[in-house]
């Protein structure tokens, strides 16, 4: 049996063309047409490998679906792994994987560039000069340097962000859940209560849980800083939105950075409307160095199972 002839690969959200040309050439068969939920519960059961972004959610309806099916593997084209009942799915003999490597460096980049936009009021700017104003002294900013950057969560992308802060000259501190033993020397390990108390800037990088509070609720801002930055690249639902408007109507929270909502595309007007937060579309790891990336661990992945498959 030559397994590598006989693979069909179904992906089922965008992905850059590039990774399509390059699993067709890896694999026999590649399907990139977009099916609705129940489409999807009947022809993924033809497919061998499921590649999903983020909008496909792969739950428990759709995994007892295709279960004894042709489908021994799902992978996410990018590093979080929340739209997919990963237990669930393991428990049924699929295997899942991600490309933890593929956005690294573009979500940390998109972070700073927030960070920098707030703290010198750039995307304000931007807008209340096209409408004609001259607002040079209102728009007084901040410096990066030597103010302290509180990073929620240090793994890949928390440590990477913690290095590109320290060339900036920011000082860095760090919350995990779990105790870090190889952290840069820069980087100092504190518990939630002194990270949202002394932090200038605080970032996200954890994934949302089903059915928990936000990291970032009412009780976390009302501890903050009068003047910090908040900026959320990690998921929409560990940042309550709510309670970010309320700081700033507070005089709280100074500006906050999004790229990422509790429902997408968001359409909280309070929110959209409000001058003090900087927005993106979900683009975290919308670069095109990010898919060249995501391409090549995908038919890394899809290689590594033909060749465990021919064993």
């Amino acid at each position: 049996m030559r397994m590598k002839d006989e693979m069909k690969v179904l992906i089922a959200d965008d992905v850059a063309p590039n990774a399509v040309k390059l699993l067709q050439e890896a694999c026999y068969e590649v399907n990139t047409r977009k099916y609705s939920p129940e489409e999807l519960k009947e022809k993924l059961g033809h497919y061998h490998v499921l590649v999903v972004r983020s909008v496909t959610k792969v739950r428990k309806d759709l995994i007892d679906a295709v279960e004894g099916s042709n489908l021994k593997l799902i992978v996410r084209a990018g590093v979080g792994l929340d739209n997919i009942d990963v237990k669930y799915a393991e428990s049924k003999g699929i295997e899942v994987k991600n490309t933890p490597n593929s956005s690294i460096g573009s979500v940390a980049e998109l972070v700073l560039g927030h960070m920098l936009s707030l703290a010198r009021n750039l995307h304000r700017s931007n807008v209340t000069m096209r409408q004609g104003a001259w607002p040079k002294k209102e728009y007084k900013g901040t410096e990066l340097f030597n103010s302290t950057l509180g990073i929620i969560g240090y793994g890949r992308i928390g440590r990477e962000i913690g290095s590109k802060a320290n060339a900036l000259g920011m000082k860095v501190q760090f919350h995990e859940i779990y105790d870090v033993q190889d952290a840069d020397d820069y980087a100092k390990q504190v518990g939630m209560d002194t990270l949202v108390t002394t932090s200038d800037f605080i970032t996200l990088h954890v994934p949302a849980l089903s059915g928990k509070p936000p990291i970032l609720g009412e009780t976390e801002f009302q501890k903050m800083k009068k003047g910090v930055y908040v900026v959320n690249c990690a998921r929409g639902g560990v940042l309550s939105e709510e309670a970010l408007l309320k700081a700033i109507d507070d005089g709280i929270v100074a500006g906050a950075g999004l790229d990422v909502f509790e429902k997408e595309p968001p359409k909280n007007k309070a929110l959209l409307e409000n001058e003090r937060i900087s927005f993106s579309p979900h683009i975290g790891a919308n670069t095109f160095e990010a898919q060249e990336r995501i391409a090549n661990e995908l038919v890394e992945i899809l290689l590594d199972l033909c060749e465990r498959r021919h064993e």
